[in-house]
């Protein structure tokens, strides 16, 4: 935070970072009950999204669509912030209200999706790596003006024969770090996204086990780069069997493996992990997240960053029709509530039908 709501942030060392400002924002993000909406889905992810309801995706539509998301009253109980597209970061309510001060004079931060997506590894068939570097710098730097607090990128793993490589692993986990210390420059807080994908047959001991190697790799690169872990949020994989995988796990069996994995990695001075679903419907997503703050105490924060888990609903309510806006942002408070009782493991399947 600023001066008050909706300032920019503060200037701090001689770095450009403010550390009690970055760990201010990112335990904000991570406060009890709250977690993260992802509205950072690309122009042709959100086209796939709307095709699949029959709506058509444009600049309007798409504003339309996010502006019901952002103006739910009530969200701001269970949403700390809000990840947002370039397009979106720039766009307005219907009453010009920029969507960034939208957002931050209902006590939720507004963040920003900065990579520029998974491309293939060179010489490494099957493997990506995320690009968006170049040019990053003076990116971020617009982005904070455009009044943004904290970003994202991410990074994919695949699970396959003889995949992840070492060379893989490592090559994502330095783009992430070199990612994250020019957001803590510019006063972001970097949220460091390694997903190790559910695609494949893959049992949850390996998912455990790549996860960990994953894991293990970035914060070793974020040592090197002299990020300040307090200001920066992880938002991983659950620990699952792949799709494909004839054996699969219940809700306990993974809350036990994805604590474990991350017990042994990721450093207690991470205020938190907000977990993406990453392929889960929202009932799994909830009912996983839930599992694992019943287990708890934790080192950090359990909390969720999640796109679809979150939307899917609204999108379904919504249909593209201007007329459904309020069952749409009933849809989403909904969702949202229920994954704030899983913020406290409290979450059960007889609240879906509330």
């Amino acid at each position: 935070m600023g001066n008050g709501k909706g300032d920019l942030p503060l200037r701090g060392d001689k770095f450009g970072m403010n550390k009690e400002l970055l760990e201010r924002t990112a335990r904000a993000l991570v406060a009890p009950g709250k977690g993260i909406l992802a509205a950072d889905e690309s122009a042709g992810t959100i086209k796939k999204r709307f095709d699949g309801i029959g709506a058509e995706s444009t600049e309007e539509s798409r504003r339309a669509y996010r502006e019901i998301l952002f103006t739910t009253t009530g969200a701001e109980e269970y949403v700390s912030g809000v990840i947002l597209f370039d397009e979106t970061l720039h766009q307005s309510s219907v009453d010009g209200t920029p969507f960034p001060k939208l957002l931050a004079e209902k006590g939720i931060v507004p963040g920003i999706k900065v990579d520029k997506g998974a491309k293939d590894l060179a010489l490494f068939p099957g493997e990506k790596v995320t690009e968006g570097l170049d040019g990053l710098r003076e990116r971020l730097a617009e982005y904070v003006v455009l009044g943004a607090r904290f970003a994202k990128w991410r990074a994919v793993i695949t699970i396959g024969d003889g995949i992840p490589t070492t060379t893989c692993l490592r090559a994502n986990a330095r783009a992430l770090a070199r990612y994250a210390a020019l957001c803590q420059e510019a006063g972001l807080v970097p949220i460091v996204e390694p997903e190790v994908l559910m695609d494949g047959g893959h049992t949850i001991e390996r998912c455990e086990e790549v996860t960990f190697a994953a894991l293990r790799s970035v914060y070793h690169e974020l040592r090197e780069h002299r990020v300040v872990l307090p200001g920066t949020l992880l938002k991983p994989n659950m620990v699952l069997p792949g799709k494909d995988c004839p054996a699969q796990a219940t809700p306990s069996r993974i809350a036990e493996a994805t604590v474990r994995c991350f017990a042994g990695v990721v450093p207690v001075a991470v205020p938190g992990i907000v977990f993406l679903s990453g392929g889960q419907n929202p009932q799994e997503s909830t009912e996983r997240l839930s599992a694992m703050n019943a287990i708890g105490p934790h080192a950090w924060e359990l909390s969720f960053s999640y796109g679809r888990a979150l939307q899917e609903p609204v999108l379904k309510a919504w249909g593209g029709n201007p007329s459904n806006a309020d069952a749409a942002r009933a849809a989403f408070l909904h969702r949202a509530a229920l994954n704030g009782a899983a913020r406290y493991g409290e979450y059960t399947s007889d609240m879906e039908r509330a």
